[in-house]
């Protein structure tokens, strides 16, 4: 970390390198003495991070000073200290933006002191907000938080615009790590709810017995342990947005309930009578499909019709092309650079591993496939042999379920047409079909582009 820089304006050599020592006692503090005006204007490009003026000085007075300062860097904070207790220049100072004003006596050193460590923690504040400003907006600026260019992910692109319009609820499908709760945040910080609180809340890492209380918040004394009132996760994301992640774990009893608070679109806490009105979205996400669930008797009919609003299925990463090789260069690069280490490129063989590997773990299995193969790699570069996968699966299965010939055929194209991005001509050359064939199933609506 960069020392805090403090230059001292003092035309007193004696009282200056009494302040001089007092904050050099800090090692994190480089101080920096200088007896005239002009000689610290003179350094100002240096990048001060605290300027202290004597009002009186010999060349200049302290407030023109300050608006020198202020004029050069409006960012860097000024302490006025001086010989006169005259209460209108201090107010007129402050109100002008001088930091600190201090009168000179056997306590202003450490009046400074605690000035200084003042100025100092409100700048870090400033920077961590601005930090978090700036991450904020580039991590849910959702084409750059899902990054690929892959036809089917464009469409997904697509519905989360319309999501973001209004307040409908959300349902995100799609296999374990294909990045459900990005998708929901994404919808989230890009609406109009985006100032308010988005809570994720995991399903299936809710113990059964707790589900309502963690939800629905609970009363004092409504079980053992109840020692105060909390608050569920409903009334958290007042305002904003719920996300229920894996929601087909949630027991029939449990969706009953989740049901009348959606339909009446207020709670009442557990052990409490007094109901609690809601506004708040609802996005949800599974890994299973929820049709099935209902069919089986394992998911309440009205409840997924309730939920469902506007369906959202994302593709997994075996049928994204080269969409790949685009998040793995991203995945490398953000390696690089949390870890300070040079940018790592791949060779062309580990490309095509990559890209001939099926990803049952989607998006999350290519980025710890990605971090470790850095960690392997030679100085900068990530071959082939550096790829280790974590399945021993490879390849797409296809014919899992008892289809015809001629539907098998259309899953083939359809599987090699998302995978070249919508390219007829591309993928007519790897099946070694004629492009017709390809058009003439599109027209027919046996296969989408």
């Amino acid at each position: 970390m960069a020392p805090f820089k403090i230059f001292i304006v003092e035309d007193d050599p004696w009282y200056g390198q009494i302040l001089h020592y007092h904050l050099s006692l800090n090692p994190d503090y480089e101080v920096c003495l200088f007896e005239t005006a002009k000689a610290c204007l003179l350094k100002l490009h240096e990048q001060p991070d605290l300027v202290t003026v004597d009002f009186s000085l010999p060349d200049m007075a302290g407030d023109k000073l300050f608006e020198k300062v202020k004029a050069f860097d409006p960012r860097i904070p000024v302490v006025v200290i001086s010989s006169q207790e005259d209460i209108s220049v201090a107010v007129s100072l402050l109100k002008a933006g001088v930091s600190d004003y201090l009168v000179k006596d056997e306590a202003t050193k450490d009046l400074l002191w605690n000035s200084v460590i003042k100025i100092r923690e409100n700048q870090s504040l400033k920077k961590e907000v601005e930090i978090l400003k700036e991450e904020l907006g580039q991590k849910f600026f959702f084409e750059k938080s899902i990054i690929g260019k892959s036809a089917s992910l464009t469409k997904v692109f697509g519905l989360i615009e319309k999501a973001i319009k209004t307040n409908i609820n959300v349902s995100i499908t799609g296999e374990t790590g294909t990045g459900k709760e990005v998708v929901a945040k994404a919808i989230h910080y890009n609406s109009e709810r985006k100032k308010k609180n988005f809570v994720a809340v995991n399903m299936a890492a809710i113990p059964k017995d707790l589900v309502e209380s963690e939800l629905f918040g609970y009363e004092k004394g409504a079980f053992t342990g109840a020692l105060a009132r909390k608050i569920g996760k409903f009334e958290e994301a007042s305002g904003g947005t719920l996300f229920l992640d894996e929601i087909a774990e949630m027991d029939l009893n449990m969706q009953s309930k989740l049901l009348r608070v959606l339909q009446e679109r207020e709670l009442t806490r557990v052990g409490g009578n007094e109901s609690v009105k809601l506004d708040v979205r609802i996005i949800t996400a599974t890994h299973k499909n929820l049709a099935e669930e209902v069919k089986n008797g394992h998911f309440r009919e009205d409840l997924f019709f309730r939920i469902m609003g506007l369906p959202i299925e994302l593709p997994p990463l075996r049928d994204r092309g080269t969409d790949i090789l685009i998040l793995a260069k991203h995945f490398v690069d953000e390696f690089a650079k949390s870890n300070k280490i040079p940018s790592i490129e791949f060779t062309q063989d580990a490309k095509s591993k990559l890209m001939n590997y099926a990803f049952p773990g989607n998006i999350r299995e290519l980025k710890a496939v990605v971090e470790l193969a850095a960690v392997m790699a030679d100085e900068s570069v990530i071959e082939e042999k550096d790829l280790s996968f974590f399945s021993t699966q490879k390849e797409k299965n296809l014919f899992l379920e008892e289809k015809t010939l001629r539907q098998h055929t259309c899953d083939i194209v359809q599987h090699y047409l998302e995978k070249k991005q919508g390219d007829v001509l591309e993928t007519a050359k790897v099946l070694d079909i004629g492009k017709s064939t390809i058009y003439k199933m599109i027209q027919e609506g046996e296969i989408k582009i």
